[in-house]
C-alpha cells in the first residue's frame, strides 16, 4: 500500500488510484484512511468556474456541467454557489415545446 500512498501524495484521483490498483475509489480511500493520509476533494479548476456558471445560467443540468467538466454534480453545486450563482430546484426541467402549449395565445 505504500505505492497507493506514493500516487495519491503525487497527485493521482481515487478513479486514477482504483484503475491502477484494480480496486474500487472507495476501497483506495479506505485505505488512504488507514494510513492517515489526507483526501483531496476535487472540484471545477478556478479557469473553469465562469463557463460552467454561464453553461448552468443556460440550461444545463448540475450533472450536465459536471460531466462536461469531469466532476461530480455536487462539486459543481458546492463551486457554484462558492462563486455566487443560485441553483435551481431540483426536479424535471420543461422544455420549450411544453412550455409554449401551456402560454396564453
Amino acid at each position: 500500500m505504500d505505492e497507493l500512498v506514493a500516487s495519491c501524495e503525487s497527485g493521482a484521483t481515487l478513479v486514477e488510484l482504483g484503475e491502477r490498483f484494480s480496486i474500487h475509489r472507495r476501497t483506495a480511500a479506505a485505505h488512504l484512511v488507514r494510513r492517515s493520509v489526507p483526501i483531496r476533494r476535487r472540484g471545477l479548476d478556478e479557469c473553469h468556474l465562469a463557463e460552467a456558471i454561464e453553461l448552468y445560467a443556460g440550461g444545463l443540468t448540475l450533472v450536465e456541467v459536471g460531466l462536461r467538466f469531469g466532476v461530480s454534480q455536487k462539486a459543481v453545486s458546492r463551486e457554484l454557489v462558492a462563486g455566487g450563482a443560485e441553483i435551481r430546484p431540483s426536479g424535471r426541467r420543461q422544455s420549450a415545446v411544453n412550455k409554449s402549449a401551456y402560454s396564453a395565445p
